[in-house]
This record gives C-alpha cells, sequence and structure tokens, in this order.
C-alpha cells in the first residue's frame, strides 16, 4: 500500500513539473527568450564582469549594499541571475523560473530605484535618474515566457516530454 501512495505522489509531482516545463512549438517564446537573455545577460556582466563599462562584482555589489540597502546575499542573487539567468534562457531551461525572476527584480529595481525618477528614460540627461519604461519591457517580455513557457528548441519542452 505504502508503495503505490509513493508511486501516486510521485506521478503527481512528475506531472507537476511537466506542465511547469511544457510549451509550445512556436517561435514566439523564442525570439522573447533570446532578446531577452542578450539584454539581461549584458547588464549581468556589468555587475559581474565590469564588462561594457559596469563597475564588476565589488562595484556592484557596494552600490547595492550601501545605497540600495540590499542584504548582501539578496545583492548576490541579484548579480547571478542577471549573469546566468540569460544563459539558461538562451537554452530555454527554467524558462519561467528566470522569468519570475526578472519580474521580482525588475520590480525591485522599480520600487528601490527607477520609480522615483518617472517613467522615461534619462535620454536627454535632463533628469537626476533613469525611469522605468525599460524594467516594464523586461516585465512584460518576461511575463509572456511565464504564460507561454520557452517556445520550440527549448530544454523545457525537451525534458516535459512533449508540448502542450
Amino acid at each position: 500500500m505504502t508503495s503505490q501512495l509513493l508511486s501516486v505522489k510521485a506521478s503527481a509531482a512528475s506531472g507537476v513539473f511537466s506542465r511547469l516545463l511544457a510549451t509550445d512549438a512556436t517561435l514566439g517564446p523564442v525570439a522573447l527568450r533570446v532578446t531577452l537573455a542578450l539584454v539581461m545577460f549584458a547588464h549581468g556582466a556589468q555587475k559581474a564582469l565590469g564588462w561594457f563599462g559596469g563597475y564588476g562584482w565589488d562595484g556592484t555589489m557596494g552600490f547595492l549594499t550601501k545605497q540600495v540597502g540590499m542584504p548582501g546575499f539578496a545583492a548576490a542573487g541579484v548579480i547571478l541571475l542577471e549573469l546566468l539567468g540569460p544563459l539558461l534562457l538562451l537554452a530555454g531551461l527554467g524558462t519561467r523560473a528566470v522569468a519570475l525572476g526578472f519580474i521580482g527584480l525588475m520590480l525591485g529595481a522599480i520600487a528601490t530605484v527607477h520609480g522615483q525618477h518617472g517613467f522615461f528614460m534619462n535620454w536627454m540627461g535632463t533628469q537626476p535618474g533613469e525611469g522605468f519604461e525599460y524594467h516594464l519591457l523586461v516585465i512584460g517580455a518576461a511575463l509572456s515566457l511565464v504564460f507561454a513557457g520557452g517556445g520550440r528548441w527549448s530544454f523545457d519542452g525537451r525534458i516535459a516530454g512533449g508540448r502542450r
């Protein structure tokens, strides 16, 4: 009886896992995955590696912990999410989880840093900081991936054993 119960529980867990990874075979999510991965990787590389004019790990940790007031583990999580999350998106692995992480990241950035500067980016250099329009675009793209999954050519779909 116990082995049957364990089998039923394992089957249910497998079903939930498969549903979380299931996706369709369209190319829309692929376009979103690749675009979001490229944009977010550039920001992650700035924060973690100092590429593209960024401050690198130490500078970013200093900013996030001292100026923004984040705990060290959360600041490290932000940096790692922006650096490693895009690599997972490119592979289509854990697409929904990474997308949810990006949504949380962007909501946090709006709440702690960018919301006070209004909607628009600081294209003309006339305001004290950057607005949150970029963050809304990331949220929209990530939310679409939460709904649709990784799309064609994703490891999520392969692991799930099929498409929905």
